[in-house]
């Protein structure tokens, strides 16, 4: 599928000093309130209480969050589980109280305030050591992650494109964290899930315009190596923009229609699919242009005793 009659003759490295700009700015002004607000991390990550509560028919979460607010419990995160009768609170550790008796002490108010038999489906416990460790694991995943593909885009294709990879992957995550520490939402273990998401969608779109650079230095005789990265990056536009405008439809499904409980994830997915199709086409090429890249570079290595003609 083509949005595009004929192929967009855009100059997009005549842009590159305004997209340097543009995300050296988001990626300080993310850096500065990771600093300054920092992170709003779950109970997956601090540790604290989960109760899931079935109601006997549909209830209202602010009803919910309003008898919780008046037994003191105005910290406590209300979601829908499943279906309007099935809610889940979240609860932060408190001093002096044992997890145990939170949990009683949540569905007693919330049994009392109802006037119904709620039925107490499901009690969690999340320790501060484990919390400890899953923040611990999380980042040496994201980590893990950018090392190993720094490494496959290295060997498949040649040293620039890594880093330029490496630099629009760092880019994508630190911004949606960023945009995470903003707003104060909560980060848990999908919205990890989401920016590890993230980073593959990220990198898969670099490599379909990395494949189409590496074959146009190949074959295009003529042309500046800035030429040769504005026809590629025309020539993958409609598929990069197909394939990001699809994804966002399903996102935005999810986030309007999914429920709460996967707001965060669906929030991090959007946040990163904008931001990751805006780097494969601004920075990655730009990073690689920048780092003095030419047709020497990309041309298949002769084998020995071969002729020219003989080359692919």
């Amino acid at each position: 599928m083509n949005l595009f009659k004929k192929q967009p003759q855009i100059n997009f490295m005549d842009k590159r000093q305004i997209a340097m700009v543009v995300s050296g700015f988001l990626l300080v002004s993310a850096i500065i309130l990771l600093i300054v607000r920092g992170i709003n991390f779950g109970i997956d990550f601090t540790g604290g209480t989960l109760v899931e509560v079935g109601y006997p028919e549909a209830v209202e979460l602010s009803e919910v969050r309003g008898h919780l607010e008046g037994a003191g419990y105005g910290d406590a995160i209300v979601q829908q589980f499943g279906t309007p009768r099935d809610i889940l609170v979240r609860l932060a550790p408190r001093v002096g109280v044992s997890d145990k008796t939170l949990s009683n002490d949540v569905f007693k108010t919330l049994n009392t305030e109802s006037g119904a038999e709620l039925e107490l489906r499901r009690v969690e416990f999340v320790g501060p050591q484990v919390g400890d460790e899953l923040t611990e694991d999380g980042g040496l995943a994201m980590l893990y992650a950018l090392i190993a593909i720094s490494i496959y885009v290295m060997l498949r294709f040649e040293w620039r494109f890594s880093i330029g990879a490496l630099i629009a992957l760092v880019h994508d995550v630190v911004i949606t964290i960023g945009l995470f520490s903003l707003l104060q939402m909560e980060f848990d273990l999908p919205v990890l899930a989401a920016l590890l998401a993230v980073i593959g969608y990220s990198l898969n779109d670099t490599i379909v315009v990395y494949d189409r650079i590496r074959e146009n230095f190949r074959k295009m005789r003529k042309g500046s190596p800035q030429q040769i990265i504005d026809t590629s990056l025309n020539q993958t536009l409609s598929r990069t923009l197909v394939t990001s405008l699809t994804t966002m439809l399903v996102l935005l499904a999810l986030f309007f229609l999914g429920g709460e409980i996967i707001h965060g994830f669906a929030f991090a997915l959007l946040v990163g699919v904008i931001v990751g199709t805006y780097s494969s086409i601004f920075l990655a090429s730009v990073a690689v242009l920048m780092l003095g890249i030419n047709k020497e570079d990309l041309m298949p290595v002769k084998k020995e005793g071969a002729k020219i003609d003989d080359m692919p």
